[in-house]
């Protein structure tokens, strides 16, 4: 079995909410925070959840995950956007055979998705794999094989881990419709997403 950790990058301000915090919109009865570390837990692979430490959404996203098993990464460095996390979790990952990347405002991912990457990059865990949507357009999760940690280390600024794939030979992963790329970061985005699952 695959020794794989997934990070889950929890520390950024939700600045495009306007006031409220993206990672707590209640989904299936819980704060989409706690549905996705939960969730990830429940594949076996460790899980480690960055979080800002200090500021206005700290305190209730460490509450949100309150009684769960995984490994809190509080950020000093949470400012500068997602390499601080991308950082922090390949450091935090050791000597694992690969990371996964899930973002925590992609309501429409499940379990079963969790499970389908994970063991398609156990087929040939020298390739990094990526989700996409069923059209073909590039999405998350992301799993990066062990020998690309070091470049995750030393990113910066708010660029995401796609300049580490870049040359890569990335094994694309569809997932149904369009879940591998719906991830939701403004109340517009919530309502229709709730509006959608009414239908």
């Amino acid at each position: 079995m695959t020794d794989l950790a997934i990070l889950i990058p929890a520390a950024g301000a939700s600045r495009r909410m306007r006031g409220s915090d993206k990672l707590l919109e209640s989904v299936d009865g819980h704060a989409q925070l706690r549905r996705v570390v939960a969730m990830a837990l429940a594949t076996g692979a460790r899980v480690i959840v960055t979080l800002p430490d200090s500021g206005p959404l700290a305190l209730a996203r460490k509450t949100a995950l309150s009684g769960l098993r995984a490994q809190i990464c509080a950020l000093g460095d949470w400012h500068e956007g997602m390499a601080a996390s991308l950082r922090a979790g390949a450091r935090a990952a050791g000597q694992a055979d690969a990371l996964m990347i899930l973002l925590p405002d992609m309501p429409d991912i499940t379990e079963s998705d969790l499970a389908a990457i994970i063991a398609a990059f156990a087929e040939d865990p020298t390739r990094p794999v990526r989700a996409c949507a069923e059209d073909g357009r590039p999405g998350h999760p992301v799993i990066f094989p062990r020998r690309l940690f070091q470049e995750l280390m030393v990113l910066t600024g708010d660029r995401g881990g796609m300049v580490v794939m870049a040359g890569e030979d990335v094994r694309p992963f569809p997932l149904p419709g369009d879940r591998a790329i719906t991830d939701l970061d403004t109340p517009e985005d919530w309502a229709r997403w709730r509006a959608s699952k009414q239908v």
